[in-house]
């Protein structure tokens, strides 16, 4: 059996090669964190059912200036507030059972890996150094974000894009390598002392971990653009290999209140704090209990509908027996787009067996 994947199949594999977009660690775990990584290790035990070796690489972006800012503003370095949060994130991974990842590469380890890509990009024309930073000609690369040019450019400014950097030939044009500041991190490289771009980091970390082209690229749904964007194009325009990744998993926006849970809204919900009073299997039900894709509101009072589901799951994995059709067709939905509340409806009307496999996929039990 394939899984399917959004429109298409994942063709047959023996091996599954996963990147995620990890966290930036100075605000984590919160909800919206919580939900890309439990939905990417859904999608590895699913695939870990079906006989499929997974390897999934899960980053820690620790080169980056909203890291950098908020250790300024606390008062520490940004070495020990990456630290400290990366602990926080992989206790509540933990908890939420969440498998380890193959790799869990550090940007701060992979500067030389970032350099050599820039190199690359370089060579082929596809960027270009000024004044000791080295930039990403992006082209015409927003128009397939189905923005307009304003709109994208003001979403590009959002995340990071330093548009009115007058060292860029092109607002949209993305840096690969950025001259430091002083106090900021700095490494040596052929272009004078600086640090990596955003984008590059993940490039780099990906093909060095998995190849030039992977299976599938996960991350939650305002990653698209810009930084998949410009990480796929930095990729393709680096090795010549096309696609780079084969299937796209955007897992859908967390709000609250119908806002994105951000620190910048100061709505977030942490895990930590959601794990005092709810079981872990009840937070990570209440999070696949929908379709991966779609935005939705978190409410605390939620969770109680989520806790009543697992009690009946539970209770339909004690029943004896169970039909093998039930079991097929609860497997099918699972790898239909990974269609977790058909999974369960089968699992809580025909019990037994097909509740059993279903919560132990699930990783409810």
């Amino acid at each position: 059996m394939l899984l399917r994947l959004g429109s298409s199949p994942l063709p047959a594999l023996r091996r599954a090669r996963i990147y995620v977009c990890g966290i930036t660690p100075y605000d984590t775990t919160h909800i919206g964190h919580a939900a890309t990584f439990v939905w990417v290790d859904a999608l590895s035990r699913v695939l870990e059912h079906v006989g499929i070796e997974v390897q999934v690489v899960r980053n820690i972006t620790d080169i980056d200036d909203e890291l950098l800012r908020a250790a300024g503003e606390q008062g520490t370095t940004w070495q020990a507030l990456a630290t400290q949060q990366t602990f926080q994130f992989e206790d509540d991974m933990r908890k939420l059972r969440v498998q380890r990842p193959a790799f869990e590469p550090a940007s701060r380890d992979y500067v030389t890996d970032v350099i050599f890509l820039a190199r690359a990009l370089l060579d082929r024309g596809a960027a270009y150094e000024r004044d000791g930073s080295v930039f990403f000609r992006a082209g015409d690369l927003h128009t397939a974000s189905g923005l307009s040019r304003e709109d994208a450019l003001r979403v590009y400014d959002d995340r990071g894009g330093r548009v009115d950097d007058p060292a860029k030939d092109d607002p949209f044009d993305a840096a690969l390598w950025q001259a430091s500041t002083e106090g900021e991190p700095s490494w040596e490289s052929p272009w004078g002392p600086g640090r990596p771009g955003w984008h590059v980091e993940c490039a780099a970390m990906a093909t060095t971990l998995l190849g030039l082209s992977i299976d599938v690229h996960a991350g939650g749904a305002d990653l698209a653009y810009p930084h998949h964007a410009y990480e796929n194009a930095m990729v393709e325009a680096a090795t010549g290999v096309s696609p780079f990744s084969r299937s796209w998993m955007h897992v859908g926006t967390v709000t609250k209140g119908g806002e994105k849970v951000a620190k910048s809204t100061g709505n977030l919900v942490f895990v930590m704090d959601l794990l005092q009073d709810h079981a872990p299997q009840a937070l990570r039900l209440h999070i696949l209990d929908r379709p991966w894709r779609e935005t939705w509101d978190f409410d605390h009072g939620d969770l109680a509908a989520a806790e009543e589901k697992l009690e009946a799951l539970w209770s339909a994995t004690a029943r004896p027996g169970g039909s093998d059709a039930a079991v097929t067709a609860a497997c099918e939905a699972l790898l239909d787009d990974i269609d977790v509340p058909r999974a369960l409806d089968i699992a809580l009307e025909d019990g037994g067996e097909a509740a059993r496999t279903v919560a132990k996929i699930l990783a409810l039990l």
